[in-house]
Order: structure tokens, then sequence, then C-alpha cells
């Protein structure tokens, strides 16, 4: 009787100690999917088919155009507010009447939008960074820069900060853009509408490189832009409880994004980036708007 008690309880050790070694490695697994931000996690390709690849384990996404379509995808969830970062290399060589772009968005007529576009050029000319915003479905808010090294060589960083008080446009960290809340004054801001992450690559050789006038070379196809290291830290649209629940507090925030703003650092940088970089700024097109700038330019403290 002994020996069969010492035969089951050396069974049970056995049992017991093959689950914990299995709950063990699931646990570590889990933990490494959940900090790799594999793209697996955050998107779905939805279009272009083939053309749009996640590569490397979910490390890696290329986006394809070619004369019969571009291609894109879109994040699984939707934000109310966030900071998103992504690593994009820029298609190489002759990129003219190609357009590559990293963006949110709403759905509906009256959608909210905030958008890096990056338009191509012919071999040896720069690309363009177009910025623009969206709110209630009004667009016109553009702005361009050309950028400080050269986007088809390496990956660089690409981050929207998009909290209650502004928008900020950053470029390896460096803010180019800044776009300030003056809800309160009458300037719709997009504070209410939930917005998804898309990227996309198409071709816009109606209006993208030198106004159209340099269409896209089909002999150079296909084109593709790379990511990497996307980082979304944001409030998911079902669950943002967890962001109201830290706006109300006093406690520090697990989430600095939600409460950001510019420092001295980032308005120098930010003054140097408009001053040598600057190609466009919708507040000084007196030609497009004969009757009078937007209100949100007149608010605006201009760099200078």
């Amino acid at each position: 009787m002994a020996s069969y008690t010492i035969v089951l309880l050396s069974l049970f050790i056995s049992c017991f100690s093959i689950l914990l070694l299995s709950l063990t490695l699931s646990s570590v697994l889990l933990v490494s999917i959940t900090t790799a931000g594999s793209f697996h996690q955050h998107i779905n390709i939805n279009w272009g088919e083939e053309r749009a690849q996640i590569l490397e384990s979910g490390q890696l996404v290329t986006l394809t155009l070619d004369q019969y379509s571009g291609s894109g995808f879109q994040s699984k969830d939707e934000y109310l507010f966030g900071r998103i970062d992504v690593q994009l290399k820029l298609v190489s060589g002759d990129s003219a009447g190609t357009v590559t772009a990293f963006y949110l968005s709403s759905q509906g007529p009256a959608h909210d939008e905030i958008d890096f576009e990056f338009l191509g050029n012919v071999s040896g000319e720069p690309y363009i960074v177009h910025t623009n915003m969206y709110t209630e479905g009004h667009a016109g808010r553009e702005e361009q820069f050309y950028l400080w090294f050269d986007p088809r060589q390496d990956f660089h960083t690409y981050s929207i900060i998009w909290n209650p008080g502004r928008v900020i446009w950053l470029v390896d960290d460096i803010p180019i853009r800044e776009y300030t809340n003056h809800g309160s004054k009458g300037v719709p801001y997009p504070s209410r509408r939930p917005m998804r992450l898309y990227s996309s690559i198409w071709n816009a050789d109606s209006w993208a490189t030198q106004n159209g006038k340099i269409k896209t070379d089909w002999t150079k196809a296909p084109f593709t832009a790379s990511y990497r290291n996307l980082k979304i830290d944001a409030c998911v649209w079902e669950s943002t409880s967890s962001c109201e629940s830290e706006e109300s507090t006093n406690s520090p925030p697990s989430k600095p994004w939600m409460k950001q703003q510019l420092d001295d650092g980032g308005k120098m940088n930010l003054q140097w980036v408009r001053k040598k970089y600057m190609v466009y700024d919708y507040c000084v097109d007196y030609k497009k708007f004969v009757y009078g700038i937007p209100l949100e330019c007149k608010l605006r403290k201009m760099p200078g």
C-alpha cells in the first residue's frame, strides 16, 4: 500500500511539473508577441492583394504599386487620441507620380483625417512631405516640406501625436507641424470621431509631382515602400475609459502624449524646420483665400 501511494505521488508530481512548464512557456510566448509590436497584431491588409506583404514574422510590411493597382493596410482598432510611430523607407529611384500615405481617418462624409503623404519625384529630386487635416469633412489645411535627408536611402521614423489639445507631426522625433485645438473659438478640431490608421501607395500623377506635369514612368514599376517598428500607444475606441480615468486623476500619466505639447526645444526645432524646409503653408496662400485666411491661421503664432 505504501509503495502504491509513492507511485501515485510520483506521477502527480511529474504531471504537475509538465503542466507548470507548459504554462511558463505559454506565458513567455505571450509576452514576446505583445512586446514585439508585430504588424500581425495591429493591422489587416485591406487592398492590393499580393502587392501588400507582411514579412519577417510580422516585423516588416511592404506596399507595392504597379500599373494595375496600388495597395494598403488599415489598423484593426479605431482610436480616439494617441501616438502613432512607424519607420518608413520610401520608394527608391524615380518615384514621380506616386504617393505613399500614412494617416488617421474616421468614416462618413463629415469625416476627420490627419495626413502624412509623401509625394514622389524624378530621380535626383527630393520627396515632398505633404501634411493635411480634415475636420468635419473639410480639408484645405495643407503644409508641405522638404526633408533634411534622403528618405529613400534608409528607414526614418514618422509620428503623429493626437490629443485633446493639439496634433503634432514629427519626423525622427523633430516636430514639423503643430495644429492647436481652438474649438472654444469656433475652429473645428478632431475630438469626437474615432479614427483608424491607414497606409497606402497609389498612382496620383494627375497632381502629385510638379502639379501633375510629370507622369508616372511605368517602365520603372513596381514601386515599393517598406515599413517596420510600428508602435501604437492610443485609446482604443471600445475601451476609452482607461484614458478618461487617467485624465481625471493627478497621478503620473502612463500616456504622456495625452497632454503633450512642445517644450522650448521642440519650438526651436519646429521653427528651424519651417524656416529651412517648408515648401507651402496654406495660412499664407492669399490667392486661395481671397476673402481672408482661416480663423485658425489668425490664432496661430507664426514661427519666424
